[in-house]
């Protein structure tokens, strides 16, 4: 049982060392080549963040476990909002009251109760993950368009600063072996995770469904939770609520709409029944927060932990003993 959850700790500690690495690989190489900070931050960023998520989506979809791929961005969004949110509340208050955020929660929204339509028209397969990916380009053009209005040009050096540890000067070949590193470690900590995960599954009675809505789900959260605190920290907060709002259309409509592509995604009777109607309620409490430009305060921070702490004791409770 301990070499299971070692499996799993390593393998994530691996997707995300493999996803940090590609990310600044790749985001050093859009500079170089002189794609612009603001496409770079739209789209290297926003899909070299969501990589760990994307791979053991499709590992565990193609090895026939469709519950660790679904619960793994279900789980993470949930995660994202009550947890991410939730915990850095607790230190500071959390408001981001910018017109492009609520026009993104908005979009959020969209996404959510489409992909909530397709849940019951599974399995999930190539038509339902071209929409998915549709939507999402969509949502890169609409994104990008607003901002290249937002910013004047002059503001090129600012928007380079938004991209954390972005070196435009880095040599080629390192450039290339971060890219490499990331792009090896990323199914290695994929197949680990996902085995382990599997073998934990089997050994306790514990569905594949809840598995992936709690470890997986939160330990693929870990670098928007720590990122959300360090921000709270350095008096940063603003930024929380439009960066999980981010992550959470790129984890449904890019992650789910690729795992579709890749493999058919059956969707457990679980997730129709319970856990994507907490993902929608998650996701619609942020509602006054946003469009109402509140911030979200210690109390509403604690009740949002409270909520995701109540949460997983529900999906862990069929748990039996060991087999």
């Amino acid at each position: 049982m301990f070499q299971n959850f070692l499996e799993i700790a390593v393998g994530l500690m691996l997707l995300l060392a493999a996803g940090d690495l590609l990310v600044k690989g790749a985001v050093a190489a859009g500079l170089r080549l002189g794609i612009p900070a603001i496409v770079v931050g739209l789209t290297i960023v926003a899909f070299g963040t969501s990589a760990p998520e994307l791979m053991v989506s499709i590992k565990a979809a193609l090895e026939g476990a469709p519950g660790i791929a679904v619960g793994n961005v279900v789980g993470s969004n949930i995660a994202n909002v009550l947890l991410v949110l939730g915990l850095p509340a607790l230190l500071a208050p959390l408001g981001d009251h910018s017109v492009e955020t609520r026009r993104n929660y908005l979009i959020m929204m969209l996404a959510t109760v489409v992909v909530i339509g397709l849940f019951f028209s599974a399995p999930l397969s190539l038509w339902q993950g071209m929409l998915m990916l549709a939507l999402l380009g969509a949502f890169l053009y609409d994104t990008y368009r607003h901002a290249m209005k937002s910013r004047a040009m002059g503001e090129a050096a600012a928007c380079l600063e938004e991209l954390e540890d972005a070196d435009p000067t880095m040599p080629w070949w390192k450039i290339g072996g971060l890219i490499l590193l990331g792009l090896i470690g990323l199914p290695l900590g994929a197949d680990l995770a996902v085995d382990g995960a599997r073998e934990i599954a089997l050994r306790y009675g514990v569905s594949e469904e809840a598995i992936g809505l709690t470890l997986i789900a939160l330990g693929t959260s870990l670098p928007e939770l720590a990122t959300t605190l360090m921000a709270a920290i350095r008096g940063r907060a603003d930024i929380a609520i439009g960066n999980v709002i981010g992550s959470n259309v790129f984890n449904i409509l890019c992650i789910l709409g690729v795992t579709a592509i890749m493999s058919k995604v059956d969707i457990a009777p679980e997730f129709l029944s319970l856990n994507i109607w907490v993902m929608l309620a998650a996701s619609a409490a942020l509602a006054p927060f946003v469009l109402m430009r509140k911030d979200v305060g210690r109390v509403a921070g604690g009740l949002f932990v409270a909520s995701y702490v109540a949460y997983i004791v529900v999906v862990l409770m069929p748990s039996g003993g060991p087999a």
